[in-house]
């Protein structure tokens, strides 16, 4: 093989990088911040701090987030995404982004105890 040493040097930081971003944890992906907007807009209505004002059992803090497996972004973006029981599906109103963003801002402040 006849690659100098700079450009083996480049291409290894190159692979580093794009495998860095590979795995990167989803609420970090994410817009919190705009997911903090969405949720005012969309969420607060029936689920001001992290409850639920439909079903108390059913509420956005953690233990109830881990009681029913929905304590990761991708699960709580499944159910804004479709819906469920008496959560209005929100894929016709929310872009994927935002539906990303509110997810791991809900996850976020589950583990943040709503404070």
């Amino acid at each position: 093989m006849n690659i100098k040493l700079p450009k083996l040097i480049t291409i290894l930081l190159v692979i580093f990088v794009v495998l860095s971003f590979s795995f990167l944890p989803e609420a970090i992906a994410a817009d919190t911040n705009n997911g903090a907007k969405i949720f005012s807009v969309n969420c607060a209505g029936c689920h001001i701090n992290g409850s639920n004002i439909i079903r108390r059992g059913k509420n956005l803090k953690l233990k109830a987030l881990k009681k029913y497996g929905m304590d990761s972004v991708d699960a709580i973006a499944s159910i804004v995404t479709n819906g469920k029981n008496n959560m209005s599906a929100y894929k016709d109103r929310l872009t994927e982004e935002e539906i990303q963003d509110v997810s791991a801002y809900v996850l976020e402040q589950a583990q943040k105890d709503w404070r």
